[in-house]
């Protein structure tokens, strides 16, 4: 199948995503059609380096690499310093392209260190995981987390191109599949009824990885984010949606360390969460979330929030980056593919629905 390109047509920058099986041994020469200048360093992690980093060694032939620690504990400046380091030590200036090849968290940390290099240098992402090739590579948001939230340290630097390749994906352990997935449901909950209804009638061929099924799911999950980034780069309006679920998740991280969830199990509660206010709220329609919470629950098993408070994870969501004036704000459903953001959510609404999903009060 030829591949897809959806053009993000960002305020700041409008760069290509493609989505393709066989993208990255072609890296080389799709990377030459971009534009991108020869002074390159490609940044992975070692697992993702020995899963993949023979392919791209043979496809850009002697171009640096550094290797850095992968997950969200990793996520970090320390890690962002070790890349400033490899970029001096090898002359980079202003015409080096970084090329992050990995999960969301390399995405992110790499790209936060060509946002600050030399006040901004060429990125290019290669995302190596489902939730990374859907989401996280695509918009310009690179950062960091701090102790005491996540992503709360970052910026927005666009890349010049994200190159998703399926392929890539048949290396992923189930477990980190799936967090991708949930993040693929949140986009038929924010914006697109045929795609919620579409997963779960090929969850099997899109558990199996095959590419027939699976790539369209990838490229419409990046038109959708592609079209909200394009209208609201900045995250002052429309782009707020993407945000759906990801208060509470958040919020469940951080509780957490970073140790017990994947990003996209704490994103499929924060899911539950809103839509069980939702329904509270009379906004939501019951049949509607007990869709969501059926399709959550083909997906697998989530890791337990029993012995997680409700309270402390309120408190967690207080120090979100999404809290203005000092009013949170949470994306609502109010129907599969529609959503209301709100700024009155009580601590005992957020509280009532969190103990309903099985956290201790």
């Amino acid at each position: 199948m030829p591949a897809t390109v959806i053009q993000v047509a960002a305020s700041s920058r409008k760069y290509p995503v493609h989505v393709g099986a066989g993208l990255l041994p072609q890296l080389d020469a799709l990377l030459d059609e971009t534009g991108v200048g020869r002074q390159r360093i490609v940044v992975s992690s070692p697992t993702v380096w020995k899963a993949h980093g023979t392919t791209v060694k043979r496809a850009l032939g002697n171009a640096e690499h550094l290797l850095v620690p992968d997950g969200e504990r990793s996520k970090t400046a320390q890690t962002v310093g070790r890349i400033y380091d490899a970029l001096i030590r090898m002359a980079a200036d202003r015409s080096v392209t970084i090329i992050a090849v990995g999960g969301g968290v390399i995405g992110d940390v790499v790209g936060f260190a060509a946002a600050t290099y030399l006040r901004g240098v060429g990125l290019v992402h290669v995302p190596t995981t489902l939730l990374a090739q859907v989401d996280s590579a695509i918009g310009g948001k690179v950062g960091v987390n701090h102790p005491l939230g996540k992503n709360l340290i970052g910026s927005f630097h666009p890349p010049l191109a994200v190159f998703a390749d399926p392929e890539v994906l048949g290396t992923l352990a189930r477990r980190e599949f799936r967090a991708g997935l949930y993040e693929v449901v949140k986009y038929g909950m924010i914006a697109d009824r045929g795609l919620f209804e579409r997963v779960g009638r090929n969850l099997r061929a899109i558990v199996q990885r095959e590419h027939a099924v699976l790539a369209p799911v990838i490229a419409d999950s990046c038109r959708i984010k592609a079209r909200v980034v394009s209208e609201d780069e900045r995250e002052s309006g429309l782009r707020r949606i993407l945000n759906f679920g990801h208060t509470a998740g958040h919020a469940i991280e951080a509780v957490t360390r970073y140790r017990r969830f994947r990003h996209g199990e704490a994103v499929a509660y924060g899911m539950l969460v809103v839509a069980d206010l939702a329904v509270r709220r009379r906004v939501f329609a019951e049949e509607e979330r007990s869709a969501l919470a059926d399709l959550i629950a083909r997906l697998g098993p989530l890791p337990s929030v029993s012995d997680l408070s409700a309270q402390a994870l309120v408190e967690a969501m207080r120090r979100d980056k999404k809290v203005r004036n000092g009013r949170l704000h949470v994306v609502l459903p109010t129907g599969i593919g529609a959503t209301r953001i709100v700024d009155d959510v009580t601590e005992d609404e957020l509280q009532g629905s969190l103990c309903s999903l099985g956290a201790r009060p």
